[in-house]
């Protein structure tokens, strides 16, 4: 069973800075071959995407936070971080990890319990 927790969240003014971080635990080595990223979900919106990596290291990310946002990865620790700069009033959102299965969990889709993210103007 793969559980993911989140930690990190909370209030800040705009313009700082927050970082996310993501452990996963269970299902073996699902975490070092997997693409783990973070996802986002405002009040009244659907979830979007935020910023991907894969397990070798290639980055996507969301037009609206490139440049400001990174995501980085330790498989060793099954971790994945979001250090998110500049942030504005638009990314308040409750922020999701999330482990998509490759190999054996290939077509597997897992998600943390989400972390709120309170940007005030």
């Amino acid at each position: 069973q793969v559980q993911l927790v989140e930690s990190g969240g909370g209030l800040v003014q705009a313009g700082g800075s927050l970082r996310l971080s993501c452990v996963g635990s269970g299902s073996g080595s699902i975490f070092s071959i997997s693409v783990m990223g973070w996802y986002r979900q405002a009040p009244g919106n659907q979830r979007e995407l935020v910023a991907v990596i894969s397990s070798g290291g290639s980055t996507n990310y969301a037009d609206s936070v490139k440049g400001r946002f990174a995501i980085s990865r330790d498989n060793a620790k099954n971790t994945v971080w979001l250090q998110m700069n500049s942030l504005k009033s638009e990314d308040t959102a409750v922020y999701y990890c999330n482990v998509q299965g490759r190999g054996p969990w290939n077509g597997l889709n897992y998600w943390g319990q989400g972390t709120q993210v309170t940007v005030s103007s």
